[in-house]
């Protein structure tokens, strides 16, 4: 779950502003009655815009027109924010109403497709009939049909051409390719985007200012389809966020540098540069994690080219982009002193010594991400506020986060974006499960959602399974619970991915000295007779900090706290039908290679990768059977 694109509907706020300048320009171009009158009015209006700009926190060495382009956008995207706020508000009050009109509107614009004719979309009309008549589906029943438009085809599922194939990111299963259109990225920016900062501006008061912000994100690989039509992650990317670069530290040639690991160094170097740094952003909080682990190997390096005023000869850079880059740097003795000083001290609390008006840390910290917030907050991150915006999907915009503040995570699910139906969790084995609608569900409980979307998904089984933590006026809100793909389930005990991560938990609080830095399990059956033993069970690999060794007695602690949190676990245990788990304690950096080694299989884009729980390959247990210390 989860996905920024904050960069994908960017655009949408400039063409707001072009609107505004080109009613200005209409303006400006009639006869002026009153042309001193005027010439006063907009000097002094000039004057209130420059002492509101004067009086905001920003970083140095900005130029003027950086920071009214700054300014202005800010000002855009808080009026959009305040409006979109009240129409989700009154969208709240008539879910039922919203759902219906939303679905409707997916099935007229898509009537006259070969799909439409062939669900008969035009004789729909409401939400009862379309669910007699459209079956629940999963990524099979499209495939064929992704696959006739990648080869060209046109009006087979949507009536519009999709702007990419949208690659998913393959936690639970192959990497799927869906459609992404225009309509889902206004949609996500008007939804989302605007309506979140907006929350965020509310909670966090002192990010309204004009500081730049770091945002870890990368250029990812795009391939093209038969038909031409871009195939690769449907998330923020430097391309789409071209506009805003200069909100942003990292100057707009380090993203013509196609190595992950090299645009990262010249994340840190710029962003160490600027000491008023006011936000760290990434799509996931895993993305951020990994840049304060690079800042801890590499720092002696990045203040050296700070104090020289030079760019790392260790990095493979084009000669040109080289060039344009070390334009941008000048000696700065005394910022290095700074900078020297600050890693001397050690790495806890790092982030504030080295930015010391830094507001929010924004990035996803909840699913698979949860571990990596909690290292940040605890080590790192020390004392900054963090805020997880979305829940989202390569499918679209499911919910925001309205309550910045809160430690839990907690989404109000977006009735224009997605018409949502839900699967009880007890019935999600079921030949053909019956789904409820938003007013239907119920506090306390768990469901999988299916959504029709606006770019050719209909009654589709994402596989995420969401808790109803309470209602919004009469929407829902949720919190993500797992993915089903991200299931342990040997014998029928199907321990989720939130289960097991609270009994590691527990158990490491057990281990003196041992902090969690990242884990994997995989079911036994998929590395068959290379471990021996006969009883299915868990093999779970943890990275560790702290400890080098874990005694027998220690490693079993992990199985009681599981089965003292799970009771089908326990008994399946007693009764011997699942035998005791495995576990291994492996290397330092071995999840980092096993998260390229991942990329690399899937074609998943730095932006969009979620490290995978569970282990469905074989050659990635494998791997980290192979990284074993103890």
């Amino acid at each position: 779950m989860g996905c920024s694109w904050i960069g994908v509907a960017v655009p949408l706020c400039f063409a707001v502003l072009s609107i505004a300048v080109s009613i200005n320009r209409q303006t400006l171009a009639m006869p002026p009655p009153l042309p001193a009158a005027v010439g006063v009015l907009s000097l002094a209006g000039m004057a209130l815009l420059w002492r509101d700009i004067s009086s905001k926190v920003k970083g140095d060495k900005r130029t003027f027109g950086s920071l009214l382009s700054q300014y202005v956008a800010v000002k855009a995207v808080g009026w959009l924010g305040r409006r979109q706020r009240k129409k989700l508000e009154a969208d709240t009050l008539k879910v039922t109403e919203v759902q219906e009109e939303t679905l409707l509107k997916r099935l007229r614009k898509n009537a006259d497709t070969f799909y439409g004719r062939k669900y008969d979309f035009r004789s729909i009309n409401d939400a009862a009939g379309f669910r007699a008549r459209h079956p629940l589906t999963t990524y099979s029943h499209y495939r064929e049909l992704i696959e006739l438009i990648a080869a060209g085809e046109e009006r087979v599922i949507i009536a519009e051409k999709p702007l990419i194939l949208a690659m998913t990111s393959g936690t639970s299963g192959p990497s799927a390719m869906l459609l992404s259109t225009k309509d889902t990225n206004t949609e996500f920016f008007l939804q989302g985007v605007a309506v979140c900062l907006e929350a965020m501006r509310k909670a966090f008061p002192e990010s309204d200012s004009l500081q730049r912000t770091t945002k870890f994100f990368y250029t990812p690989t795009f391939r093209q389809s038969e038909a031409g039509i871009p195939i690769g992650p449907n998330s923020s990317t430097p391309a789409s966020s071209r506009h805003m670069l200069n909100l942003y530290t990292t100057p707009a040639p380090a993203f013509e540098v196609p190595s992950e690991r090299d645009t990262l160094y010249l994340h840190l170097l710029f962003a160490l540069k600027d000491p008023s740094v006011g936000t760290l952003e990434s799509n996931f909080a895993s993305t951020v994690f990994y840049a304060f682990t690079a800042l801890q190997d590499r720092w002696q390096e990045l203040v050296e080219d700070i104090e020289r005023g030079t760019i790392s000869s260790a990095l493979s850079l084009e000669p040109k982009v080289r060039t344009r880059l070390e334009g941008l740097m000048k000696p700065d003795a005394e910022r290095a002193g700074q900078l020297r000083a600050h890693f001397q001290e050690g790495f806890e609390g790092i982030a504030l010594r080295l930015w010391p008006h830094l507001n929010l840390v924004l990035a996803v910290d909840s699913g698979s991400n949860q571990i990596y917030g909690e290292m940040l907050r605890e080590h790192y991150c020390k004392g900054v506020p963090f805020y997880s915006p979305f829940y989202a999907a390569t499918e679209g915009l499911i919910g925001v986060n309205l309550w910045p503040q809160e430690e839990s995570r907690r989404y109000l699910l977006c009735p224009r974006s997605m018409f949502c139906e839900f699967l009880p969790e007890n019935s999600l084995d079921e030949e053909n499960p019956q789904t409820l609608l938003m007013e239907e569900v119920k506090e306390g409980e768990s469901y999988e959602l299916v959504i029709t979307n606006a770019s050719g998904l209909f009654r589709y089984r994402i596989g995420d399974i969401v808790k109803v933590t309470g209602f919004h006026n009469h929407c829902p809100i949720v919190e993500f619970q797992y993915r089903r793909g991200q299931m342990l389930n040997v014998r029928g005990e199907k321990v989720s991915e939130a289960l097991f991560l609270g009994a590691l938990k527990k158990a490491v609080a057990q281990w003196p000295g041992a902090q969690l830095v990242d884990y994997s399990c995989a079911e036994s059956g998929i590395l068959g007779d290379s471990i021996g033993g006969s009883d299915p069970h868990y093999q779970v690999f943890i990275e560790l900090k702290g400890v080098r060794n874990l005694t027998e007695e220690q490693r079993y602690k992990l199985d009681i706290c599981l089965q003292k949190d799970s009771a089908v676990y326990k008994s399946f245990r007693i009764k011997g039908s699942i035998g005791p788990m495995r576990v291994q304690l492996v290397s330092e950096g071995a999840f980092k290679e096993l998260r390229k080694q991942m990329m690399a299989y899937t074609n998943t884009s730095a932006n969009t990768f979620k490290m995978h729980r569970v282990l469905r390959r074989k050659e990635y247990a494998q791997f980290l059977l192979g990284k074993t210390v103890s």
